[in-house]
This record gives structure tokens, sequence and C-alpha cells, in this order.
């Protein structure tokens, strides 16, 4: 560090304070009763300012620039603008000794002997303070939140913006060391608050915002009269007793000295953000310096070591960019690094550092030896064992220790030294003379080798890597390369102030000079390129660069140097350059132009490293064809023009080397029709056919289908043309293709069939099948499209394919829900399993998804199916009667639950009460063995007890409830069945005598809840119920007698012979063992009853059989067709036979599931659905 003056001038007064403008343009200088303003750039005098009437103690410029403020022995204090106008002014009791601006406000604090005043524009008056000693000197922290105080009796205050102390610093030498100067470290990067504190006691100390003491008191061995940072706080200022600035660093080590001075300095401030100092004196001396850092640095390979702060050693790792600082408390003078090995000079001694571990990459650094002794020098170089001083003409070889081992005293100034490499201890330097002389010396050797002697100077030198070559920069500027060797100079260049060869390439090096960088590699031109900077190294693609004090890698493809090897076709020195890095434009372009130069072994390593597996696959071929023998070097070359698609040179060369077939081969599969008809010319008809196929293949993947089977057809591929026709659904063109094909090819013709159904075009397709004589893609076809008139026409024609057709037509109609055609359909294929088994899924999947109205019309359907089967099939008819009369009775079982399921699941229903009510007993009466799949007996009970209760059958509802209690019920009606359990009790314990049932057979009065079931307990006889309402109607069952058919049964019906009134009836009670009869007294005077039929109403009393009706020829003839219902039941059943005992009530039947109904009922039914509701005949169909 050196200080150079800038600018001096002189007051007549002393110069007790002075304060930059915070821009730098302008100095303020207290001095006498006048503030002088300079302009900084030349020292001119800009104006004196006049306003005090005493001496001037002290000047402060606010932060912002726009105001600044001085304080007088007159105790005032003015305001000034930053156009150096006045404009306010305030007093205290004392003469001011300092101010100080607040850096965030325009807060003054304003110090005088007793008080001090916090001023700011918001107010109207000053805040002033008293204090037990004078004030001395004052500093606001960074955040403006804390003024510091320095005291006269040797405290330091600490006050926050209101003037309140928090912190008090008792310095040990009281008030004989008063504290003259006081300064906070501005920095940013400091994480606490700094406090600077020089007193008359000859100490620097450092202090927290706390009062905490930073170190030891630094002893001075002056009076400071100021202190002041640099602007970011890297450096301290101190003036005082020994008329000199010094130079700190922010640690308190002093570095050196600004300027000296011939009386006391009483100021000294730094120029904001600069190296500038200005500094004021007892004499009325008024210098300004510029501080000159030099850059004290070593550079070896990639590590660059350079001083920092004066004090510290930073090093870095040039590649990978890493830095490690090494701090210090004295002032770094010189820097040297060799490999592993550090050496840091300071003032008093050397230390030489190494590295923790032999990683290239490691960067940690430990203490290996120090030297304490004081040595002076211009060049420092540290090897593996030893450092090298330079002094003027002589270099001295110490060892770690500090022994000197080794002096060597050369002809002239040393002006450069590099250690060049070589074995631990025996390492060799290359020196530099003023002379032009260049020598190489070994640490081990005391006699220096003279390479080469030159006429000019030497400013800078470098060995080639296999020291063979040597680059000399003069101080002419000119870089000269010389063979060490033959000492012949091999060409020079011009405008270089550095130079360094390559350390990964023998022929390469670069020189900087003039803001360009130069490289150049063998012979060729240098290419140029722009840099700013001294080169100092040169490794691979990177060049290491010296800008002003900062080091860099820089990046530099190496693509001039490898283009100009390329030109003259130097393949492998080329290869060589392109390593050191260039860009993968440039490896392409060298595996190219090797290739071309059929230079495969360096394509190949080229190629590889811009991972081209298409050429590398080609060289790899080529290799291996010419392993086998073949060494035709046009077809290898015709090989590279293809791939490198120079297409037209390469069929030339395919055809010179005798190979056509190349040539046709790659215009095909480029799609290049045109040249390959060309090159053919009239040639193999065979070899046009395969380029049209090929044409057509090509025109199919580039979308153009038309082209493509037109080109198929003329080569004579139908089935691609067929396949492109029928993918596009060009039926015009299938039937074109189809009716030219001859019917033995039956491959194309079937795809064209194929494609037609695809198409929904069966009629196209079925004359295809016909011109092929496919009569079972025939019956295929008509039962895919559903045209079963033909198929049907031709399974009678052809009776072999019967299966083929009716069971597809069976399974249609089935999933149609044409459940009786399709019947039909599998019984004409036989297939009466299949028929029950598809109606028993549907079923099963109608219950489980509760649609119980369903289910109970695919029970009905599957007992006419048993039923079907039975008629039909012998062997069955035991098993199938039973499945008909289960399933006829699970149909009536989920018809009635049906309505159960939508009143417990739906909020309104719409049948009466006295419905719902005989719904559910006839249902609990159904379901005394088993209860069926999905059918809830929860639902059930609580819909008769509800219906029930509404209708004054209390007993049968307590019952009810009562059996609920006992199942588990759903939450939803857990409430509403407790609720009615309680309410019900409250009911009287008998049921409505208008609900009980009438046995029309025995006039018995039968209880609601019946335990035998829907039969009367009395006469057993079973109910007859409507399917609607499920009231017990008034009809009574009878049998024939044996002997007598339905069909003469049915003729003695219709005969309806007049009836005899009998005007008094006579009946005879008769009683035999086990019966018990009433019979008609034939001894009276009238022969013939009146009702024959009610005779036989008779049965015996208390038995537990049932007894049916059985009648005779005469009754028969008796009774009146209207009176009679007749279930016509297909054969094996027998017809079932029903009389009403009252005719006047009309009774309606079902012709086809003979459910029995009230006239009335039925036909509102069927006026609502149009058909049964139970087994959904419509009442237009005629009875099957």
């Amino acid at each position: 560090m050196r200080a150079a003056l800038t600018w001096r001038d002189r007051a007549e007064q002393c110069i007790y304070d002075l304060a930059f403008k915070p821009d730098g343009t302008q100095l303020i200088i207290a001095a006498g009763n006048r503030l002088l303003v300079y302009d900084t750039s030349d020292g001119t005098l800009i104006q004196p300012l006049k306003g005090h009437k005493d001496t001037v103690y002290c000047v402060a410029y606010a932060k912002d620039g726009k105001r600044f403020a001085s304080g007088s022995a007159d105790k005032s204090v003015i305001i000034w603008t930053s156009k150096l106008e006045g404009i306010l002014k305030y007093t205290h009791n004392d003469s001011i000794q300092c101010v100080s601006y607040n850096p965030l406000t325009h807060q003054l604090a304003s110090c005088s002997s007793g008080d001090f005043g916090l001023w700011s524009p918001e107010q109207k008056s000053v805040s002033k303070h008293k204090t037990s000693s004078r004030i001395t000197c004052c500093s606001w922290t960074n955040d403006g939140q804390y003024l510091a105080l320095g005291m006269f009796n040797g405290i330091v205050s600490i006050r926050n913006k209101n003037g309140d102390e928090k912190v008090k610093i008792e310095r040990p030498g009281g008030s004989s060391s008063p504290v003259w100067s006081i300064c906070w470290n501005p920095s940013r990067d400091e994480r606490n608050d700094i406090l600077a504190v020089a007193d008359w006691g000859q100490k620097l100390s450092f202090y927290h915002l706390s009062g905490k003491q930073i170190g030891k008191d630094r002893v001075l061995n002056f009076d400071p009269c100021c202190i002041s940072y640099f602007t970011k706080g890297e450096y301290l200022l101190l003036g005082g007793s020994d008329r000199q600035v010094s130079l700190f660093t922010r640690d308190g080590v002093r570095l050196g000295t600004v300027g000296e001075q011939s009386s006391w300095v009483w100021t000294c401030k730094v120029k904001p953000d600069s190296n500038y100092v200005a500094v004021g004196c007892q004499d009325g001396t008024i210098s300004f310096y510029q501080l000159i850092f030099s850059t004290v640095h070593g550079l070896y390979k990639d590590r660059y070591a350079y001083r920092d702060n004066m004090t510290d050693v930073i090093v870095q790792h040039l590649i990978t960019e890493q830095k490690v600082r090494i701090k210090g408390r004295e002032l770094v003078k010189k820097i040297a690094i060799y490999k592993n090995r550090l050496a840091i000079q300071m003032p008093e001694k050397i230390l030489i550092y190494e590295l923790y571990s032999d990683d290239s990459a490691d960067m940690y650094y430990r203490v290996k030896e120090k030297i304490i002794k004081k040595f002076e020098c211009n060049l420092l170089v540290v090897c593996s064992d030893h450092i090298i001083l330079c002094q003027e003409k002589r270099l001295q070889c110490l060892s770690f220790s500090g022994v000197k081992e080794r002096e060597w005293l050369m002809e002239s100034l040393i002006r450069y030294i590099k250690v060049i490499g070589g074995p631990p201890g025996r390492e060799g330097l290359l020196v530099g003379l003023k002379n032009g002389q260049i020598l190489k010396i070994f640490v081990d050797n005391a006699l220096a080798i003279v390479l080469l002697k030159q006429a000019t100077a030497v400013r800078c030198l470098d060995m080639s890597a296999s020291r063979s070559k040597l680059a000399v920069v003069d101080e002419n500027d000119t870089c000269l390369v010389y063979d060490i060797h033959t000492k012949e100079l091999l060409f020079q260049e011009p405008n270089a102030n550095s130079v360094a060869w390559n350390t990964q390439c023998e022929d390469m090096l670069c020189f900087s000079g003039g803001g360009y960088l130069n490289i150049k590699a063998s012979n060729f031109p240098v290419h140029q390129q722009k840099l700013q900077g001294f080169v100092v190294g040169y490794n691979g693609s990177k060049i290491f660069c010296l800008h002003v004090f900062s080091m860099s890698a820089v990046e530099v493809p190496q693509s001039a140097p490898m283009y100009q090897y390329l030109e003259r076709k130097m393949f492998k020195e080329a290869y060589q350059i392109a390593c050191l890095g260039v860009t993968d434009a440039d490896w392409r372009e060298l595996a190219m132009e090797a290739l071309e130069g059929l230079e495969f072994e360096t394509a190949k390593k080229a190629f590889t490293r811009v991972r081209d597996l298409r050429y590398l696959e080609l060289i790899s071929s080529i290799e291996d064809r010419k392993k086998h023998g073949e060494n035709n070097q046009e077809l290898f070359l015709a090989d590279v023009y293809a791939y490198q698609g120079k297409f037209h040179e390469a069929a030339k060369l395919y055809k010179r080397s005798g190979h056509e077939n190349l040539a046709l081969e790659m215009y095909s599969d480029l799609r290049m029709f045109e040249h390959a008809k060309e090159f053919l010319g009239s040639g193999d008809p065979k070899d046009t056919k395969m380029l049209i196929k090929k044409q057509a293949d090509w025109a199919k993947d580039i979308n153009e289908p038309k082209a493509a089977v037109e080109m198929y057809l003329s080569a004579g591929e139908h089935m691609k043309a067929i396949e492109i026709s029928g993918n596009h659904g060009w039926v015009d063109m299938l039937i074109e293709i189809a009716r030219k094909l001859d019917k033995a090819e039956r491959e194309p013709l079937a795809k064209c069939a194929f494609y037609f159904k695809q198409l929904d075009n069966p009629g196209y397709a079925a004359e295809t099948y016909m011109k092929v004589g496919d009569l079972k893609a025939l019956v295929q076809l008509h039962v895919e499209t559903h045209r079963w008139e033909e198929a049907f026409a031709l399974s009678e024609k052809h009776p072999e394919f019967k299966d083929e057709v009716y069971v597809p037509y069976a399974q249609w109609l089935a999933e149609s829900d044409r459940f009786e055609e399709a019947q039909k359909a599998f019984h004409k294929a036989g297939r009466q399993g299949e028929a029950v088994r598809v109606l028993e899924q549907l079923t099963h999947n109608a219950v489980l998804e509760s649609r119980f109205n369903d289910a109970a019309y695919y029970y009905w359907m599957l007992s006419m199916q048993c039923l079907d089967i039975a008629q039909e099939n012998e062997g069955q008819q035991t098993e199938m009667l039973q499945k008909f009369h289960h399933f006829q009775h699970l149909a009536e079982v989920y018809h009635v639950y049906h309505f159960i399921q939508r009143y417990t699941e739906e909020p309104f229903s719409f049948h009466l009460p006295e419905t719902l009510f005989n719904i559910s007993r006839f249902l609990l009466h159904s379901l005394t063995k088993e209860t069926p799949l999905g059918i809830s007996k929860v639902n059930t009970l609580l819909a008769l007890a509800k219906q029930s209760k509404a209708l004054g059958a209390y007993k049968l509802a307590r019952h009810a409830y009562d059996k609920l209690q006992g199942l588990q019920i759903p939450d939803r009606f857990q409430k509403s069945v407790e609720l009615g359990s309680l309410t019900i009790r409250s009911k009287p314990f008998h049921d409505s005598e208008e609900l009980v049932p009438l046995c029309y057979r025995c006039s018995t009065n039968n209880p609601l809840l019946n335990n035998l079931g829907n039969v009367c307990i009395n006469c057993r006889q079973p109910f007859v119920f409507s399917a609607s309402s499920y009231e017990v109607l008034h009809l009574v069952e009878f049998y024939l007698e044996d002997g007598i058919t339905d069909e003469e049964a049915l003729a003695l019906i219709d005969l309806e012979a007049p009836r005899v009134s009998k005007r008094e009836n006579k009946w005879q009670e008769m009683m035999t063992d086990h019966v018990q009869s009433l019979k008609l007294d034939d001894s009276t005077d009238i022969i013939e009853d009146d009702d024959p039929f009610t005779a036989k109403l008779s049965f015996e009393q208390g038995g537990s059989e049932f007894v049916p009706v059985v009648v005779s020829r005469a009754v028969l003839r008796a009774m009146s067709r209207r009176d009679v219902l007749v279930k016509r039941w297909p054969r094996p059943l027998r017809w079932q036979y029903y009389r009403s005992l009252l005719p006047d009530a009309s009774i309606t039947m079902c012709p086809s599931c003979f459910q029995m109904f009230h006239t009335e009922d039925y036909e509102l039914l069927i006026l609502q659905h149009n058909c049964c509701p139970f087994c959904r005949r419509r009442i237009d169909e005629s009875n099957q």
C-alpha cells in the first residue's frame, strides 16, 4: 500500500474538522470561524461560508446529501443546505464540541461542554440533556437507533434517540484518559454494531453495543485526535500527535502510513466509496491523498492465492471456484504458492502452510513451519522444501527452518522468476533478467544454466509442457518463441504483455495484450478474441486471466486451431486440440471430416464424444467388413456419403464400384422413386415391380392411400390394397376389387367380405361369400346382422346349420326381452336347458336389484317353460312339474311383496289400507316354511302392524309388533316400531269383526292370523284370492268324478238344465262312523234339489284332512256356465274348476296366467297397464 498526494492547500487557521458530501464531490472544512468548501477533484476552493462569530470546531453532512451542520465556540449550530445557504440556527449554553447526523433521518445531535441536544425538522424546539462531563465526540449507529457520546472524563455513554442513557462504558484510565474520538463501524456485513474508541491514554479499543469490550486495548504510542472508518468498514484511519495518518485494519492492526505531516493531525476522513483520504492539521494544512493497494498474489496451475483486507490470504481453486480464507493479524507482504505449499511473508516472519491431504480438490491448509525473521525481498518463491528470496540481483535459497542453503548472484536485475517443477528438493526455477538473459536454476545446484540470451529485457517467461520450447515477452511487448535445444527463434508475435503455454498440448500457447487474447497453434496464424487483463495460465480449454484484483478462469473453445489442423487433413492433431475443449458442433465437424478422409479411428472417437450411434454403427460395420477382407475404398466412401445425405454422389460411387443394387435400395428407402427410376432406366421388370411395391408402401406411410392402392393393385399386391381400402371405408373400391378377383383367390375375397361386414354392407359381403361358396360364413353373416329370415331360409336348405341359426336367434330374443319367442327358438334348437338358465339368471338379477314385479313375471315365465319341458319330455316330467309349482308359488309371493316393498320404501302409498292389510296377511301365510331371497319379514310385519292398527285389528297389530321385537330392525324403522309397540298397548285386545275372513265353503269365520296358511281352519278348503285386492273370492274349487273328461264336463255345464223351484226344503242329518253330512230327503214330494252343488259342500267336521268337493255328471248338468271358472292348464296338468257362490258378483280370470280378479278391478288394471298385471299378457293377444 502506498499513498499518492493528489492536491494540497493551506488555510490560515487550525483545521479542527472536515466532512465529505455523501456523493464525494465536495469537502467541507472547519477553518477558524469560517467553513471552506472545496472541489475534491482538483482542490479548488468553491466558496468560504461565514456565519459563525468564533472558531468552528465541528462539521457534519446528512446521509442524503441535502443538508450539513456546523458547530462553533460561539455556542451556536447552523444548518446549511447543499446549495451552501444557511437556513436555521440554534444555540447551547456552552461552545459546541461535535455534531453528527442520524444516518437514516435528519435528526441532528449537537454536543457542547455541558449538554447535548437532539434536533429534527419536525420539532419546533431542541430537546437538550445535561451531562456530567464535557462531550468531546459523538457517533450514531448504522440503524440510527443509538448515539454514542465520548466524554472528557473517560466515559462513553450510549443513548437512544430520545437521549436516555442505555449503556455506560467506563474506561480504565478514567479522567486521566479523555475519550477524544469514537466511530461506529459502518460495515453491513457485521452482525453486531462495533464501536471504535480512541483515548488520550494512547489506546484504541473496540466495544459491542452492549458495552462489552472486543479483545484487548491496542497501544498507539501517540495521542489520537481523530478516528474514522472506510465506507465499507474494512479499514480504520487514525491521526494525532504523531503528525501522521496511520492505516489500521478494522481489528486494530497497523498497516502503514498514509501521509506524514508537519504538525498534529486534528481530523482525517475517507471520501465515500473510494480510496481517497482528506487530512486536516494544526497548522492549517489540508492534504488529499489517493491510497493505492498493490496486488500481492501467487499462482501455480489452478490455485491462485491473493491478499485481502491487507492481512488475510484467500486461496482460490480456479476450476472448482472454491475459496478458502486464511485470516491473519499482520500485514501480508508477499505470497507464494506451489503444489501443496503456501508461503506468506509478514513484516517480522514467514509462514509456510501445507494442504491437509494430497487430494487435488483439498482446500484446507495448516501451518507447517514458521520462520521468525525479518526479510527484505522483491520476489518470493516457495518449493517443496525451500523458499527462494529474490533481492535485486541476488537469489537466496532457504530451508523451512530459515537456514540459508544456497545463493546465486546474477549479472543483472531479476525481472521474472517461476518454479517449473521437478522432484521435491530439486525443483527447477526459470529466471529472466533485465539484460535479456534467461537461466534455469535447480535449488540443489549452485550453478545456474543459461538457456539463451536475447537483446531485450525479459517481462514474462513460460516453458512448454515437454520443456522443449520457451516463450518470452520482452519490454517491447513482443512474444518470442525459441527452441530450447537449438536456441532457434521459431516465431514472434507483437502486442503481448504476458504469455502461457497450454499444459496439455505441446504446440499451443496463448498471450494477451492490447485488450485481446491470442491463441497460436503450431505454425498456424494467430486466432484472436477480446479479453481484458493478463493471461497467467493455460490449462486445456481454460485460460486463467488476472484483471485488476480478480482472477478468473475463462473457458475458450479451441475451435479455431482445430479447424486449422483440419484444413491440412491432420486429423489426429485436430483430435488432440478438440480434447482440450470445443463445442459439440466442432466435434461433429471433426468426426465428419475424419470420416470422409476415411480416418475411422479418429472419426469413431469424435462420434463417441457426440454420442452419435448411427455413425458409430456405420464405422463399426465398415471395420467389420475390412476385417473380412473387403477393401473397396470407394464403396466405403459411398456408404459415408449416403449417411451424410449426399445421395447422388453416393449413387455414382455405388455404380462405379459395381453395386447398382445398393444405389437402388438407397433411393427406395429414401422414397426418391423418380431418381430410382431414372437410375434404373430400362432395366429388369422384376426390379421395376419391386420398386412400384416400395413406392406403394411409401405412399401408404405418407398418408396418400388412394395412390398406394392403385400401385399395390398394379404390383399384384391385392391383400394390401384391400386392407388400405377397408381401413379407409372405400366400399366402391372394395366392390371393384372383389368382382375382379377370381373365386379361387379365397383369402383376398374373405378379406373383402370381412371389410364389407365391418363397413355395414352385408349385401356385398353375402355376394362375396356366395362367390367363394362359404355357406358357413354366410350363415354367420346373417346371424351377426340379425337378418333372421335369410338365416332361416338357409338353415331349411342346409339343416346342418340349424344350431348356428336358432341358438343365436334365441339369445338375441332373450336379450330383447322377448322371452316367449326366445323359448320357442331354444326349443327349435333343442336347447331347453339354456332357455331356463337365461330366465333364472334374469330372475336372480331382478331380485338382487329389488325389482320384485319383474322377478314375479320372470318366475311365471320360468314356470311355464318348465311346463312346456314336462309336456315334451316324459323323463323330466316329475321334476319339471315340481319346478312349475315352485316357480308359480314364487311368482305369486314376489308379485305380492312388490306392493309391500313399495309401501315401506316410498313416501306415498297408492293402495287402500284394506288392500295392504290383505296383502301382508297373504304374504305372511305364504311364508310358513321358508323366506325367499330378497323378501323382508320386517317390512311385511311392519306393513301388517301399521294397517292392522289403522283398521282396528289391534290384537293382530300387537302380535305383529311382538314379532318385530324379535327381528333385527333397520335404524330408520326402529323409532317407529318402538312407538307403535307402546301405543298399541293402549288399544283393546281384540280384532274388528268386519275384517274376519269367511270361508265360502263352510261359512266359518277364520282368524286373521292362521297357522295353517291360506286355507280354512275348519274345512281346510284353500282360499281363492283376488290378484289385485287379495280379498277372499266367493269361489269354491271342485273336482270331477272319475271317468268324466274335461271336454265332457264342459259340455255338461254348457247344457244348463232348467232348475225346478223347491217350495220346501227337507234336510235329513245322517251320522256314520266318521262322517257327518246333510242329505236331502228324497222321500219328499219334490225330488229335485234347487242347487245340487250346495249338497256337495258338506264335509267331515273336525277332520284334519282336506275333503275336496267332487261332482257328478248330474251336478255338472245343473250348473250354469256363467257360475263356473275353468283354469285350462296344458297337459300334463289337469284343468281346475271353480264355482262362484255369489253369481251376481262378477269375477274375471286372466286366460293366460289364470289369476282371478274382481271384474271391476281387472278392467281398471287393464286400462292402466294395457296388460294383465301378473303375466303381462296384452289384451290384444289371443290366448296361446
